[in-house]
């Protein structure tokens, strides 16, 4: 895409989006490119159409690759290109309302007792713990992030560039401290890389807890963020206000945390059914 490419890149910055958010933006848009083998300043809705039927009919790609795809091209034509009317009539997929995989107490119990590191021990704990993104836990800086005397951890520049507190809880801290004393990492982060003035990359901590979730040997489709989802729904058990889950979370929308509601299995395991309050087993013989 040449200097397209270069333009895309400038705007995304000016718009303060993630370095994340911009490797796939351009990596998107780069497809389409390459597709047709011609630059999108001369490619339209015609050709958008026909690219996103092919990801579903050849590639087919799921509903949330092709929301990427579809986010993309959207920026593209409306802010690089200036071409809104490209895009003005290219929907969105529908998202599969699924429900994510949760531990168990137990679960969270065993993976913590399984990781022999320290410190990707108290990276799991403050993990589940706050809810926190692994991007946000790995970016966590010590002391200024950690405000001991209030309980509470700063997540800085979270998704969307938005500034958060979480809980920081007498059992984390209690982790966190034991880390700290047998560890004394060194640089501006409280879980350094390999260079200490680096944070530990999201991919060693993927890989540990891959191998720590399979010598634990459980069976369910589980990832890191899995520990965010069991924070969130252990919360929702505990019956925290969705509002303070929301703003632990840091989701933009209400609409997001209430997916937990429908999650929690302890609280629909332990409702009485219309069946039980009347009572029937007592005086009718079903047998």
């Amino acid at each position: 895409m040449g200097k397209l490419r270069e333009r895309m890149i400038a705007d995304l910055e000016l718009r303060n989006y993630s370095s994340h958010t911009c490797r796939e933006y351009v990596r998107c848009a780069t497809k389409f490119a390459g597709h047709f083998w011609r630059s999108p300043e001369l490619m339209g809705e015609d050709e958008i159409r026909r690219f996103l039927i092919h990801l579903i009919r050849v590639n087919n790609a799921s509903p949330s690759s092709r929301k990427m795809y579809v986010a993309a091209l959207k920026f593209l034509y409306r802010i690089t290109l200036n071409r809104p009317e490209e895009v003005e009539a290219i929907p969105y997929p529908k998202m599969p309302k699924t429900l994510p995989d949760v531990l168990s107490h137990e679960e969270v119990r065993a993976i913590l007792h399984a990781t022999c590191s320290i410190k990707y021990r108290a990276i799991f704990a403050t993990a589940y713990a706050t809810g926190m993104r692994i991007s946000e836990v790995c970016r966590i800086r010590c002391p200024e992030d950690i405000d001991t005397s209030r309980n509470l951890i700063h997540v800085r520049n979270a998704k969307g560039a938005k500034d958060r507190y979480v809980t920081l809880g007498p059992c984390l801290l209690q982790i966190l401290r034991q880390y700290w004393s047998e560890t004394h990492p060194q640089g501006p982060y409280l879980f350094p890389g390999r260079d200490p003035d680096q944070p530990i990359s999201a991919a060693a901590v993927y890989a540990t807890f891959k191998k720590v979730v399979k010598a634990v040997g459980i069976s369910k489709s589980i990832s890191f963020h899995t520990l965010r989802h069991s924070c969130a729904t252990h919360h929702m058990e505990a019956k925290v206000d969705i509002r303070i889950i929301q703003a632990l979370l840091g989701h933009g929308s209400i609409r997001t945390t209430s997916r937990y509601t429908h999650v929690s299995a302890d609280l629909v395991g332990r409702i009485k059914t219309p069946l039980d309050l009347i009572g029937i087993s007592e005086d009718i013989n079903l047998s």
